[in-house]
């Protein structure tokens, strides 16, 4: 029995906590982990325990009395950090072992005294290990190099991300540093490619997974109110008030804009009614003491019901206690984003989970459909494939150069080929991206040796340089002095308008460029107030399930009569094309003056497609809601050009470079790919910001059926 294979403090942990009995994948853990020195990706649903799967046995086998930290746990989020220390401490209880905050907002008095005595476990996030490897090596070196166990929770929002690339080439080095060999122990309910997250670990063959796919009982119901507008309809927010007012809920719209007028909406709404008050916003533009406060509100109160409107910031793993319902207002983006989302809910095991679907437009309807079937049939999008992440490893070039104060080129160019998070890309390319750094002196040659060059010593000296993830340009917002959260700026932001945030509506008062501050106060006029935030990436399979929607006969029972209409009424458009093999056949409507071709394809394939138009001179606008194009030329022209449209695809490069000479903005998705030589961009845009094998797959396919 794994019970039995733990360490007496641990079981009488366990035993204090009342404990019936171990969950499945704690049980599987304990088995494995104490007997094995292999990476373990420990995979099953939100809230079945992994975070004590891996601990039980790993403080059960490890021996803390040994010189250094042990143990290093690593989130993606300061608040997970802050969420998970009182568990891992709380575990370590019956243990004579520290467990010490590694961050920005960590106390420095504990981190000094850590760093004279090194032991224990550290909580800590990627960019404050990299802070570490630039401004202070040794600290490394002196912390970390009798590491045994690395754990790194919601390992699915590393992969496939420039954060992830980031933190792979973090382990590789931390493993240089290590007098021996340490094991990774990955945590996730949502992984769509369990080889991937294998070798996010740096050793595929030693890499296991252990799954629990127990299940648990969801109750969805789908709901659709059609809205013309900006705003959301009443009648939506009317019954959205009504389901909610008697639970613990959290609501995730689609923006942060959207967040704040759900918020506020149904604030007053309950007002009106003489409902609770207790109603949030929470998103990153929110103040992190109001977001704090807001966690601890839903956490401790036992008695009060509560909602939150929130954006992703609430889907990974903080505990904010038990939640009755989640709301999806329009549909989410990934289905990944979906279990995350879904899991906030009924959090004990006797409970069930319970979701409600509100759709405003006939495509949001129809890809939360979608999702919700793909989501029950088990698939999860794969991470997003970047062999050759040349511009983290600029990044990386940087952080290792300014660390060792002066490298050899020689040895630097060795060190980022042997990191295992670079090891596609070749010698020669990592040599001609050096050679480009030094040319736009963001490193310095001298002889053999490189060091940070004049303009790369702004770069490093920035607090920015550590995250290897864009953050917009805010304006922080302030009322009577006191800090409410902070927005993007736009043109739009002037005097007199009104804006939402923190579940309250704002008249601008005075927008103070030079210190990027804005004044605000309460506003009471009734003016519409403006939205902010949005856009999405969506998965090729989303938009296949789409289409399938359109062509099948189903009867979906978690339909309510208005979203059955919809889906009947798209049913009977569709229905004029008459399509037999949805692999292959698009529908093209035909109308006097333009046409309209669906491709229910990926973002990123339409992206794809749409620059091939553009290279055929067809004009066209895409409306990637509906994957759909509108094209105003006549059908035999398209026709025609149809058979050599998909012929730029061998040679995208010139294509692309000349697309980035107009439009430089096109580099946006990348922090750090600014800074690589020309064709490098080119190649970093060919495989991230479109789908060149996809789109020819597809095309070379493609028939057009039309509505005539």
């Amino acid at each position: 029995m794994s019970f039995d294979l733990l360490s007496e403090p641990i079981r009488k942990y366990i035993r204090d906590q009342g404990w019936e009995q171990l969950r499945p994948i704690q049980t599987a853990a304990i088995a494995r982990i104490l007997v094995s020195n292999d990476n373990y990706i420990l995979a099953s649903r939100t809230a079945s325990g992994k975070t004590e799967a891996a601990f039980l046995p790993i403080l059960s086998k490890v021996d803390f009395n040994e010189s250094g930290i042990q143990v290093l746990y690593i989130s993606p989020l300061i608040a997970l950090i802050n969420d998970q220390f009182y568990r891992i401490e709380e575990l370590c209880e019956n243990l004579d072992v520290s467990v010490t905050k590694w961050h920005g907002e960590a106390n420095k008095t504990l981190k000094e005294r850590l760093i004279k005595q090194p032991n224990g476990i550290v909580l800590i996030t990627p960019e404050s290990l990299e802070a570490m490897f630039v401004n202070k090596p040794f600290n490394v070196k002196l912390l970390f190099s009798n590491l045994k166990y690395i754990v790194i929770d919601e390992i699915h929002s590393f992969l496939g991300t420039d954060r992830g690339t980031q933190l792979k080439s973090i382990l590789s080095r931390l493993q240089n540093v290590n007098s021996k060999s340490f094991s990774i122990v990955g945590l996730s309910a949502t992984i769509g490619d369990y080889n991937e997250a294998k070798r996010f670990t740096g050793n595929e063959l030693k890499t296991k997974v252990l799954l629990d796919r127990t299940a648990k009982e969801i109750i969805v119901l789908f709901r659709y109110f059609k809205n013309e507008n900006e705003e959301l309809p009443l009648n939506l927010l009317k019954d959205l008030y009504i389901e909610t007012k008697d639970n613990k809920v959290l609501i995730f719209p689609n923006s942060r804009g959207r967040v704040e007028e759900v918020a506020v909406k149904l604030k007053k709404i309950s007002n009106r009614v003489k409902g609770h008050s207790n109603y949030f916003s929470h998103h990153s533009s929110v103040d992190k003491g109001i977001r704090e406060y807001v966690e601890y509100f839903a956490k401790n109160t036992n008695r009060q019901n509560f909602c939150i409107s929130c954006t992703s910031t609430l889907e990974l793993g903080i505990d904010i206690g038990s939640v009755d319902k989640v709301v999806q207002i329009d549909s989410t983006h990934s289905i990944a984003s979906l279990i995350q989302r879904v899991g906030r809910s009924g959090r004990k095991d006797s409970e069930s989970s319970n979701l409600y679907f509100y759709a405003t437009n006939k495509w949001s309807l129809v890809q939360s459909i979608a999702c919700w079937l793909l989501y029950k049939d088990g698939f999860i999008e794969p991470p997003q494939k970047n062999e050759k992440p040349y511009d983290i490893l600029v990044h990386q070039a940087l952080s290792i150069t300014k660390g060792q104060s002066g490298i050899r080129l020689t040895v630097l160019i060795n060190q980022l080929k042997e990191n295992y998070a670079f090891k596609q890309i070749e010698v020669f390319e990592i040599a001609q991206i050096l050679n480009h750094l030094i040319d736009i002196d963001l490193i310095e040659k001298l002889q053999h040796e490189v060091i940070i060059g004049v303009e790369g010593e702004k770069v490093v000296n920035s607090r920015d340089f550590y995250s290897v993830f864009k953050t917009e340009e805010n304006f922080k917002v302030l009322n009577a002095g006191n800090t409410i959260g902070g927005i993007p700026f736009s043109p739009q932001i002037i005097e007199g308008e009104n804006i939402l945030l923190a579940a309250k509506i704002w008249k601008i008062r005075f927008v103070d460029h030079k210190a990027k501050k804005i004044d605000v106060i309460p506003a009471n006029d009734g003016k519409k107030p403006m939205f902010f935030g949005g856009g999405a990436v969506i998965h090729q399979r989303i938009r296949e399930k789409m289409l399938e929607i359109l062509y099948t006969n189903s009867a979906y029972d978690f339909l309510d009569q208005p979203c059955c209409d919809e889906i009947e009424t798209l049913r009977k458009d569709f229905a004029s094309f008459n399509i037999q093999d949805l692999n292959s056949e698009r529908p093209l409507l035909i109308e006097e003056k333009q046409l309209q071709l669906f491709t229910f394809t990926g973002t990123r394939i339409n992206r794809t497609i749409q620059l091939l138009l553009n290279i055929a001179g067809i004009k066209n606008a895409l409306d990637d809601s509906s994957s759909s194009f509108d094209l105003e030329v006549p059908k035999q022209e398209l026709i025609s050009k149809c058979s050599s449209i998909s012929l730029p695809l061998s040679h995208m490069d010139t294509h692309i470079s000349n697309l980035l000479q107009t439009n430089p903005a096109l580099l946006d998705f990348s922090k750090w790919g600014t800074y690589l030589p020309d064709s490098y961009k080119v190649k970093l845009i060919k495989n991230r910001y479109f789908d060149i094998e996809q789109t020819e797959q597809l095309l070379a396919t493609m028939k057009l059926i039309d509505n005539k």
